[in-house]
């Protein structure tokens, strides 16, 4: 697998490469901690990841794993809750057992340096000096007294680097954000600290830069005077689970709208950069974000989903339902939203974020709707609008919606699709799921898929009105039926955006 990596690698991308070999066959010693070893996130993304990395062969083979949290366990108890998560085939089975050999785990506090010293003493004692990377897999009430812990007792010296990765939420509105923003500028670099938001790990987020500006038919189009709309998406089929209780202390926009769709519209909206560069490419999505003016109410639909009686299993409760959450919650489980770019080439083009549990489907999705045609010569609603299409999740696809001659003997138009199914063109391609591509970022000190300071303090501007005015005001959502495609009201100001639904298209499943 490593082999064939390589082999993929342009020669245009020769500091990539040798990094990346470099890395590979290094003798230094490095050491990967997950702070919150015992928890959900651990068992179900970071520890599959890792033997996901360790298994293909993407990391130094010197890597040692220690896990540390509050829990009395070990690593054989950390092992029975990742394993059924590990997706370990019977001829891995050999080579996973060597897996949780370079694994180790330290139980301590969260804010005892005392404990962290006797994690450092661990790490001395497995690997040496060595290069260190933090993964703090733990709420965000905890960042600041482990990150302290850290720079006072478990920093590398010497020419060794000590890399810390932060899992979002990155706070809850603009002042608490920049509250944690200050404290880690206090303790780390900027070119020390990963915040991970794993939408920037997915394929099809990250091929939006190369469908930009490595083609040059969409250059001329991209722009107020042929785009009408651009519609960001974010759908489940599913509420809360029995996890009311944590969800509703942040709330669709904060969960899902502030950082995942966030950094997709800039990335969409984005001029070209002057390279592929880390702080190149941040700088752009700086300034989009800089252009947005904070989101207004009536700029907004908010929603929280009933349960269906007609439904079956979960779909008969509704978010109150959930025993978890608080009675006569008013938090929002669907919001849509109208964000306008204001600059020369964005002015008056509406961004609309859509999120939501609960709804008709699985998606994730941008959705470019260009334009009506000028002068148009056919029958009147015949030709619909082109769109260009991104599915991110599930089944990643890029297509383009167009018109066409119905075929046969009339002169008819039908809307049809040029499609790149992922699925259909790259049949024997391994997609490496996000968290994979992320943390070998991190290994490489590659930066581009990770949120900077500043594009943290830019999207919380936008938001933490909203909220704020949400929170004070007490706005009640607006009831949508489990399954549903979620709240009239926001079929109303989608066409109110420009954005035209019409339900004609219909979509054909390749056969692969």
């Amino acid at each position: 697998m490593y082999k064939q990596y390589r082999e993929k690698m342009s020669s245009e991308e020769s500091q990539d490469s040798v990094a990346l070999l470099k890395l590979r066959f290094t003798d230094t010693p490095y050491v990967f901690v997950v702070f919150g070893a015992s928890g959900d996130l651990a068992k179900k993304k970071i520890y599959p990841t890792l033997w996901w990395l360790y298994k293909d062969g993407l990391l130094p083979p010197t890597t040692k794993f220690v896990g540390y949290a509050r829990s009395k366990i070990t690593i054989a108890d950390i092992k029975s809750k990742a394993w059924q998560y590990m997706k370990i085939e019977d001829e891995d089975k050999e080579k996973a057992e060597a897996f949780f050999k370079v694994n180790y785990y330290v139980a301590g506090s969260y804010d005892k340096e005392a404990d962290f010293a006797n994690l450092n003493k661990e790490i001395s004692r497995i690997c040496g000096d060595s290069h260190r990377l933090f993964y703090l897999a733990l709420p965000p009430t905890v960042f600041a007294p482990v990150t302290t812990c850290i720079k006072n007792t478990c920093m590398t010296k010497g020419n060794f680097w000590t890399r810390v990765i932060v899992e979002k939420p990155f706070g809850r509105d603009l002042e608490s954000s920049n509250k944690l923003s200050v404290h880690l500028a206090g303790l780390f670099s900027e070119q020390q600290i990963y915040r991970i938001d794993h939408y920037l790990g997915k394929e099809m987020v990250q091929n939006l830069m190369v469908l930009r500006f490595g083609n040059r038919i969409f250059g001329p189009t991209w722009n107020r005077d042929n785009i009408a709309s651009i519609m960001i998406s974010f759908k489940e089929p599913f509420g809360t689970q029995g996890r009311g209780g944590y969800f509703d202390n942040f709330g669709i926009i904060r969960d899902v709208m502030q950082n995942h769709l966030m950094q997709i519209l800039s990335l969409v909206a984005m001029e070209k950069p002057p390279s592929t560069n880390a702080e190149d490419i941040r700088n752009e999505k700086v300034k989009v974000l800089k252009s947005v003016a904070p989101v207004a109410l009536d700029d907004v639909v908010l929603g929280q989903y009933v349960g269906d009686p007609q439904g079956e299993g979960d779909a008969k409760e509704g978010y109150l339902d959930d025993p978890t959450v608080p009675k006569g919650s008013t938090t929002a489980t669907y919001s849509l939203a109208a964000l306008y770019v204001k600059n020369e080439r964005w002015d008056g083009v509406p961004f609309l974020l859509r999120c939501g549990k609960a709804l008709n489907e699985r998606k994730a999705e941008v959705r470019v709707q260009f334009r009506d045609v000028a002068g148009d010569i056919f029958k009147p609603g015949e030709c619909q609008r082109n769109e260009l299409v991104l599915r991110v999740q599930p089944g990643e696809a890029v297509y383009m919606k167009m018109m066409t001659k119905k075929p046969g003997m009339g002169f008819s138009c039908e809307e049809t699709e040029l499609d790149l199914t992922y699925g259909n063109r790259y049949q024997n391609v391994k997609m490496p799921d996000a968290y994979e591509r992320l943390i070998l970022d991190v290994f490489q000190g590659f930066q581009i898929n990770f949120v900077r300071s500043d594009e943290l303090t830019e999207a919380w501007r936008i938001f933490t009105p909203l909220l704020n005015k949400i929170e004070k005001e007490k706005i009640k959502p607006i009831p949508y039926k489990y399954g549903s495609r979620g709240p009239e009201k926001a079929d109303e100001m989608c066409a109110k955006c420009n954005f035209k639904y019409t339900g004609t298209y219909k979509w054909t499943t390749p056969k692969l």
